[in-house]
């Protein structure tokens, strides 16, 4: 009987772009989509597969109209992932069981969505609103006049321009 999971040697009867036929037991045939062949990209199916040849198939869905969807990538060894540069511990630095730095905290994932929460004013040193408007005042004007200075007197506009809309 033909089940998911199960897994059979077969003919590949058919090969076209998106995949390749192949003949089960009892009768039945079923397809490799182009996506199962290998671990690797494959571009031409008829490059890595040929009619008439045989493969060794995993079942690994059977629609209700039928349909048996089949994989040979499945029973390959998985591939082999090289080594990211510039990833991976560093072999000076302890590492806890989560792979950061050992003694690390990390917010627990239960406390729920993190919302984005607005930060606190920064300190005043108890000045008043006036003291601080004059604070605020007098970083502008040293802020506009390095702009100023910087740029050559020029902060925008045309010269020859002149006032707007007087003649």
């Amino acid at each position: 009987m033909i089940e998911v999971g199960n897994i059979f040697e077969g003919r590949v009867t058919g090969i076209k772009p998106f995949g390749a036929f192949v003949a089960l037991p009892e009768g039945r045939v079923g397809m490799v989509h182009i996506s199962e062949v290998s671990n690797s990209y494959v571009q031409d199916i008829a490059a890595v597969l040929h009619e008439g040849e045989t493969v060794k198939v995993k079942v690994i869905s059977i629609s209700p109209e039928g349909k048996i969807a089949l994989s040979i990538k499945q029973l390959l060894p998985p591939p082999e992932r090289p080594a990211r540069e510039g990833r991976g511990p560093r072999p000076d630095r302890p590492r806890d069981n989560r792979g950061g730095p050992r003694g690390a905290k990390r917010p627990a994932r239960d406390d729920g969505p993190r919302v984005w929460q607005p930060r606190p004013p920064a300190k005043s040193d108890n000045l008043s609103f006036e003291d601080m408007m004059s604070r605020f005042k007098s970083q502008s004007e040293s802020k506009l006049a390095d702009l100023d200075h910087e740029s050559g007197g020029r902060r925008g506009g045309s010269a020859s321009r002149g006032r707007r809309g007087g003649r």
